[in-house]
């Protein structure tokens, strides 16, 4: 029997998804986008999703719908409502809606699917991937080069294979300039909850400044603001994550490891709308300009010529296959020196 709470609590996501569809006008073309946890504004994954979208929106003049994942239970409801409201193609923001999506997707074989940092293998599904692992080790450099103390910092959000990827990354540039720098650690939490807690990240970062670090890299979503606010009140220095965040706190972001993912929301709009998304995996690296560094009047003033040179020089020498960065999800090891 449904309690009444269960059912305003269905009449409220209904309702959500109802509102979100009225935005879009009648159209033979109808895109769609379901954010992961922390909203789209976290200035960081999410954001760079909508983005892309808002992008597509003004270059075609096609609205799109979207839905802000806020607990678990909804992503499989989310997926299944743009569905049966005629998305064409519905894009999927974070790897937590695989398993949702294995199942949706059967149900609606017509649409066009794609997921970001998630594999499902089926014929209607695109999977997109990035080689986190590659942008981690050039500002894993930087931050070695720039560091004074020797000592630099990781804080991830949620413990996943994925995030130790960035950790591993960002380990292996550092050590490739500094053979005996030490790389200080801490992932959030192991729920979705550790993408959105600043506070956390904040607490975090002043333990690892505590301990000498004076550059800390985040990769942890809404959770990261409070690393990179506790580096500016502190007058430290911080890394940002998947969108630029340099202008966030100018002059304290040394740069931000910036992931494509805003192009390919837009690439899978802009491929269904002409025919010509495919499914299958995509693995996406420096050699397809997918993930990178973000260099700009922000932080140029911290960022010497010879350190650009340098980390510009591994990036050519990663996409050469000269240096060879070790992806921590391929073997669940991370080379330390």
């Amino acid at each position: 029997m449904t309690t009444w709470r269960q059912g305003a609590r269905a009449a409220l996501f209904a309702s959500g998804m109802a509102l979100a569809a009225s935005a879009v006008q009648a159209q033979d073309f109808v895109p769609a986008l379901v954010f992961d946890m922390g909203g789209k504004f976290d200035k960081s994954f999410n954001e760079a999703a909508h983005n892309g979208a808002q992008k597509y929106k003004k270059d075609s003049g096609v609205d799109y719908r979207e839905f802000e994942v806020t607990n678990e239970t909804q992503r499989e409801q989310a997926l299944r409502n743009m569905a049966r409201r005629g998305a064409t193609i519905v894009v999927a923001i974070g790897f937590a809606h695989a398993t949702p999506l294995q199942v949706v997707a059967k149900e609606f074989p017509n649409v066009k699917f794609t997921i970001i940092d998630g594999v499902v293998e089926l014929p209607n599904v695109q999977s997109v991937l990035f080689k986190e692992q590659e942008g981690s080790y050039l500002v894993g450099m930087l931050a070695a080069m720039t560091s004074k103390t020797g000592k630099v910092g990781f804080v991830g959000g949620m413990d996943i294979p994925l995030i130790r990827a960035f950790a591993c990354g960002y380990k292996q540039g550092a050590q490739a300039v500094n053979a005996k720098v030490e790389v200080f650690e801490n992932m959030t939490g192991t729920t979705p909850a550790a993408w959105n807690d600043p506070t956390k990240g904040s607490e975090l970062a002043r333990s690892q400044f505590d301990r000498g670090a004076d550059i800390i890299y985040a990769a942890a979503g809404a959770t990261g603001l409070g690393v990179l606010q506790s580096a500016k009140d502190l007058g430290k220095l911080s890394i940002g994550v998947d969108s630029n965040q340099n202008h966030l706190h100018p002059g304290s972001v040394l740069t931000s490891m910036v992931k494509g993912v805003d192009v390919a929301v837009y690439n899978a709009f802009k491929d269904a709308k002409a025919g010509t998304w495919k499914a299958g995996i995509q693995n996406l690296g420096l050699a397809e300009k997918a993930v990178g560094w973000a260099l700009d009047q922000n932080n140029r003033k911290l960022v010497s010529a010879d350190a650009e040179k340098k980390v510009n020089d591994a990036m050519a020498d990663i996409v050469s296959g000269k240096i060879k960065v070790v992806d921590y999800r391929a073997g669940n090891s991370c080379p330390a020196k």
